[in-house]
This record gives C-alpha cells, sequence and structure tokens, in this order.
C-alpha cells in the first residue's frame, strides 16, 4: 500500500487540530470534488429512519464498506441486524440476499453450481445467493467449517471459484454475517483465521426506553424499511471506495498503528495479538473516517476510533487472564492509554491535500 504524493499544500483554517476527540460527522463540509461527507450523510441519515440510535454502528459499517471490508454482528437476538443490512443495500440501490445458516447447509447451497442441462445436454452455471451486492449470513456460527470455508474466497477476493472457473462478484461487494454471543449450543465457532477476514466486528445492543418508543411509533402502520428508497447510487459508493485510498497517512501515523498493534502482540495478558492484517485494517478504515469527516489526511483520534472495532476479535486472552475476568476491551484501553499519541504539524497535514483533492 503506498501512500498519496506529497506537496507543501496546508490545509483549510477550519480542519480540526491533531488528536482532536470529535465524533465523525458527516455533515462536515468537505472542498474536495466527490463530497463524501454528504454521501455518507445521505446514505446515513436514510438507514436512520429504520434503525433508531444507532449512529455510531451505522457509521462503522459504511467505513467498512468503504475500505471493502466485510462485517460481524455479535448480538442477542431482535436488536435489528437484519434490518441495517436490508436498510444498507435499500439505501446504496444494491442487490441483497440473505443465508440463514443451519448445520445442514452446503457450500453448493451458498456458491451455486454447475446443473445439468437436458435441453441443451451440457451443464450450466447456477450462481448461489452469494452473488449479490451486499450479502447477510445470518447466524454464520450454526453451519459447518466446511460450508463457512465458502466463504473465505468471496470475502478476500470478491470472487468464487466453482469447478475451475473464478466468477467476479459484482461491486461493491459487502458480507455481513452475524451470531448470537448467548446460545451456543449445537455452534460451531469460528476459528481465529476466519475471525481475522472480517474488516470489523461489531454489536448493536439494546435500545434506550425512548429510542424504543420511537421504534414503535414508527411501526405503528408499516414497517419503516418498505417505504426506503435509494439515496446513492452504487457507482457512487465505488467511487467513494477508490477516493478513500487517496486519503494522506503521514508517516507518524503508520508508526502509531505499528506501535498499537505490537503493543497487543507482546501484551503478558494475552495468547494472541493483531497480526498484520490488523494493521492494514487500522490503516484502511482510518483513511475512510478521515474521508468521512471531511478531512485528506489522517489524525490519531481517526485511528483511536476503530481501534475497538478492529482488534477486539483479533486477539485471545490467556487461560489465567480470563480466570481473573479480564476483558480484551480493557487491555485495548490500557494499550490506547500508554502508547505515545503522535503530534502532526501542519505540513504533516498537509502533505495529502494536492492527492486528495480528487477526492
Amino acid at each position: 500500500m503506498t501512500d498519496p504524493p506529497r506537496s507543501g499544500r496546508t490545509p483549510a483554517p477550519n480542519q480540526p487540530k491533531a488528536g482532536s476527540s470529535a465524533p465523525p460527522d458527516p455533515a462536515t463540509p468537505s472542498t474536495n470534488r466527490l463530497d463524501i461527507p454528504t454521501i455518507s450523510k445521505r446514505i446515513i441519515t436514510n438507514i436512520e429512519q429504520v434503525v433508531v440510535g444507532k449512529r455510531q454502528q451505522i457509521v462503522r459499517v459504511l467505513v467498512a464498506w468503504y475500505c471493502e471490508g466485510h462485517v460481524l454482528l455479535e448480538d442477542v437476538p431482535g436488536v435489528a441486524k437484519t434490518v441495517l443490512a436490508r436498510a444498507f443495500a435499500r439505501s446504496v440501490g444494491c442487490s441483497f440476499n440473505r443465508i440463514q445458516c443451519t448445520p445442514d447447509l452446503l457450500p453448493t447451497d451458498v456458491t451455486g453450481g454447475s446443473i445439468f442441462n437436458q435441453k441443451k445436454s451440457e451443464f450450466e452455471f447456477r450462481p448461489g445467493p452469494i452473488f449479490s451486492q451486499l450479502l447477510l449470513v445470518d447466524e454464520v456460527n450454526r453451519t459447518t467449517p466446511r460450508t463457512q470455508a465458502a466463504l473465505l474466497e468471496a470475502m478476500a477476493e470478491s470472487a468464487v471459484t466453482i469447478d475451475g472457473t473464478t466468477h467476479p462478484l459484482k461491486p461493491p461487494f459487502l458480507l455481513i454475517a452475524t451470531q448470537n454471543p448467548i446460545d451456543h449450543e449445537g455452534t460451531f465457532p469460528l476459528p481465529e483465521a476466519q475471525l481475522d477476514r472480517f474488516l470489523m466486528k461489531l454489536s448493536l445492543g439494546y435500545p434506550t426506553a425512548e429510542e424504543e418508543s420511537q421504534m414503535l411509533e414508527m411501526l405503528r402502520r408499516e414497517h419503516p424499511l418498505t417505504r426506503l428508497q435509494p439515496v446513492v447510487s452504487a457507482e457512487q459508493l465505488l467511487a467513494c471506495q477508490r477516493a478513500v485510498r487517496t486519503v494522506h497517512v503521514d508517516e507518524k501515523i503508520r508508526h502509531y498503528i505499528t506501535q498499537l498493534v505490537q503493543a497487543t502482540r507482546e501484551h503478558e495478558e494475552l495468547s494472541l495479538g493483531g497480526s498484520p492484517r490488523a494493521s492494514i485494517a487500522l490503516y484502511r478504515t482510518a483513511q475512510a473516517v478521515a474521508a468521512i469527516r471531511g478531512r485528506n489526511y489522517v489524525e490519531p483520534d481517526d485511528v483511536k476510533h476503530v481501534v475497538p472495532s478492529v482488534l477486539t476479535h483479533r486477539m485471545i486472552l490467556l487461560p489465567e487472564s480470563r480466570l481473573r475476568k479480564v476483558s480484551v476491551g480493557e487491555i485495548i484501553t490500557d494499550i490506547l492509554d500508554e502508547t505515545p499519541v503522535p503530534l502532526l504539524s501542519n505540513s504533516e497535514q498537509g502533505a495529502g491535500g494536492r492527492a486528495a483533492k480528487n477526492l
């Protein structure tokens, strides 16, 4: 992954200072030709007509889509995981398929396969549900490892190989998998190597009493999902994916990312820390957060904003740490507190300005 060419361009006066802790604001004006904050605000506002009080999670899923990554939603039943996925597909006007995982689900039920056509006396390929732009894999840990593995090529390469022929998936492709953290009977937990393939792991959580009351009012006549209309085209989202890659990441920020990941590998409470894929994930997601916030360069706070979602599922506690009730969240907080935060000068902030002009 290479950085955009550097220039001496200075940032605009209204750009935030390095290390600021303001949350992502999709409404921030952008001076770029492709206005990512405005496009992001359209998508987020549209989804919030259906999913109430979950802006941070909506933003993170959008970040993952901008980064061409995939999301694992782990939460109890009934908190709108499926509705969230459907709302994203409708907001961007993308094709949507859902796979309900069961122990008897076969890999060909996911990918499709070759069927003999008696009229033509030849085999022809029948695509499975994975051939969609947004795929929801519901309760992924209820199907066998063999079927889980059928998703790996699609997640890594946006393609599926069947009978020696590789079939590309139509972009922009996003896979959202869900699993229930409570009921483990009859499940097949995802191995660490497969968990590492997910860019982010998120939890929606229960709504507040006020949000739940608002949700009931929204559902009084019909489900709001039925009237949700596209607000962004798939082509615009693809353009955002390309533009996010041009966001400048200073050398100090790159060093900060590697320090955070190295700290997980050396932590005394962990048996496994973040892999190089974790460093890449932090790098890419920080670029997307900066773009949504209306900047053409990454600040340390952009990295800190995504660290829990990117690293939590990539860390394994030691058995004795589990007995002491140590949590991965506590370890991430300690690492963020102990790792020195770099300060960027105006020239370092603006080094990516000219390259990001085409965002």
